[in-house]
């Protein structure tokens, strides 16, 4: 019996990782066919339809604002329409964080970026890891912290179950010479990958 356990949760453990990344995968392909894929749908006759064609069309989209976004012509007017958007009731409510989280972890930004791994000291002997988010906090009119002597770490939970982001001592902070990603990896796997060579 306990031969036959162990079998099926060999199976199980493989299976399972395939299923849920091939279910994501899929997934997400339909979330993104569908985008522009029920506007082609009525554009096109359905004879000049196939699957996939919502898909192609929003990664071509996708390109080309990010073409836009790096023409020096046209990069400050679809600045200012962002400017706009985000003074659009209700519209800002959603637009305005999802805007942000996307600046958050993107590395072109020089600000606001994830650009540093810490270790935040929890107590005597133990530690997480952290990213710092913001280092300084001119313009947001909080006097506590005028002295400039905490920063802005996020604390990733394992398996994708959110975070927490604390205002921490620089004291309590230990700089960590590892990248983001790889920082962000073990955090989310709760250090189970172990395949990682600092170089």
């Amino acid at each position: 019996m306990k031969y036959i356990q162990k079998i099926f949760i060999s199976g199980l453990i493989t299976f399972l990782p395939i299923a849920v990344t091939i279910y994501i995968v899929y997934a997400g392909f339909n979330i993104v066919e569908n985008l522009l894929g029920n506007f082609l749908r009525q554009a096109l006759p359905s004879e000049y339809y196939y699957p996939g064609f919502g898909f192609l069309a929003t990664l071509v989209l996708i390109f080309f604002l990010g073409f836009l976004l790096n023409n020096l012509v046209t990069a400050g007017l679809l600045v200012r329409l962002q400017e706009k958007l985000t003074e659009v009731p209700l519209f800002k409510v959603v637009y305005s964080p999802l805007r942000d989280l996307m600046n958050l972890f993107s590395n072109g930004q020089k600000t606001n970026s994830l650009k540093k791994v810490v270790l935040v000291k929890v107590s005597e002997g133990k530690q997480v890891l952290g990213l710092v988010t913001r280092e300084h906090f001119e313009g947001l009119n909080l006097n506590f912290l005028s002295d400039n002597t905490k920063l802005a770490v996020y604390i990733p939970m394992s398996y994708g179950l959110g975070g927490y982001t604390l205002l921490i001592e620089k004291s309590q902070l230990e700089p960590v010479d590892i990248p983001v990603e790889k920082a962000m990896s073990l955090a989310l796997t709760a250090w189970i990958k172990t395949d990682y060579k600092q170089k």
